[in-house]
């Protein structure tokens, strides 16, 4: 089996940004030797902080890697890190497993695993879901699509990053689970935000009031993790809106390809877009509460 083939202790990890930085220190204090690579080299200077070892250029980063991640922002930014001349493709060695983490379009994960598998790699799309704080506390869900052998090589690495790894498919299939995760997730908070401007109108007090709705049916992750910074209008990023908005035309775009109707998650798509075209991408999702606000003429109360 190729998952048995060897066991992975060089991990050259490429993109280190709210999420990456975390995950990779993860990867460092379980024992893997983790080389860095980002654009904003302070980034590389915190995991080298943290034991990690600073990788100059992509190609002196993942040249000597058993494995190499990726999680960059978009589809383009994997294309070229995986498939440029620059690239991993280019400089990694044949055989090296290859896990991009980041959320991207399914076909895009289809057409780069389908380039590494002919160069000779093995390549899964492994997006996950928790934000910074799973992130940090290595309680990440990561959705995989690729081969059942690399998916039980890659085991032992997201075993450190997270509490939820499921092989859901072949090569495609963990960018469609993440974009089902975004739909639901926007959709959660669309309806957080709504009750908890609902609830102020209301006047009522709203730490009991999420309390309780806690404990009950309409008690989520979401809540759990966004309700009190929702409430203190907190909208320090976890997760960028501008990001948000990329994966809803992800789900949009995807959907309308397989005739699949997504009404509501067609609407919160809408709110994420006016949000960002606002000025407001930098904020974290939770921000569509500003959306609620204006919509009900509550904004700058």
């Amino acid at each position: 089996m190729k998952g048995a083939v060897m066991a992975i202790r060089k991990i050259a990890f490429v993109g280190l940004g709210i999420m990456g930085l975390p995950m990779a220190v993860n990867l460092v204090r379980a024992g893997y030797t983790v080389t860095g690579h980002n654009r904003s080299p302070e980034r590389v200077d915190a995991l080298v902080a943290e034991g990690g070892l600073r990788g100059g250029s992509l190609p002196e980063a993942v040249a000597d890697a058993d494995a190499v991640i990726t999680m960059v922002p978009d589809s383009p930014d994997v294309e070229a890190v995986l498939t440029g001349e620059d690239g991993v493709f280019a400089h990694a060695k044949p055989g090296t497993l290859v896990i991009d983490m980041s959320t991207i379009r399914p076909d895009v994960a289809r057409s780069v695993a389908a380039v590494g598998a002919e160069r000779g790699f093995r390549v899964l799309d492994a997006p996950v879901s928790g934000g910074e704080a799973g992130a940090i506390e290595a309680k990440l869900s990561i959705m995989v699509g690729g081969a059942q052998d690399d998916f039980e090589a890659a085991r032992p690495v997201f075993d450190v990053l997270g509490t939820t790894p499921v092989l859901v498919g072949p090569s495609g299939s963990g960018q469609t689970v993440k974009a089902a995760n975004q739909l639901i997730v926007a959709g959660n908070i669309q309806l957080l935000a709504e009750a908890l401007v609902f609830l102020e109108a209301h006047g009522v007090d709203t730490e009991s009031g999420l309390e309780v709705l806690g404990g009950g049916l309409a008690g989520s992750t979401v809540l759990q993790r966004k309700g009190k910074a929702m409430r203190e209008r907190n909208f320090a990023p976890g997760f960028r809106i501008a990001l948000h908005d990329k994966d809803m035309r992800i789900i949009t775009d995807s959907a309308s390809a397989a005739g699949v109707a997504i009404p509501l998650g067609s609407q919160v798509a809408q709110y994420v877009a006016a949000l960002k075209n606002q000025g407001h991408g930098g904020l974290d999702h939770s921000a569509l509460l500003k959306i609620v606000e204006q919509l009900s003429g509550r904004d700058g109360e």
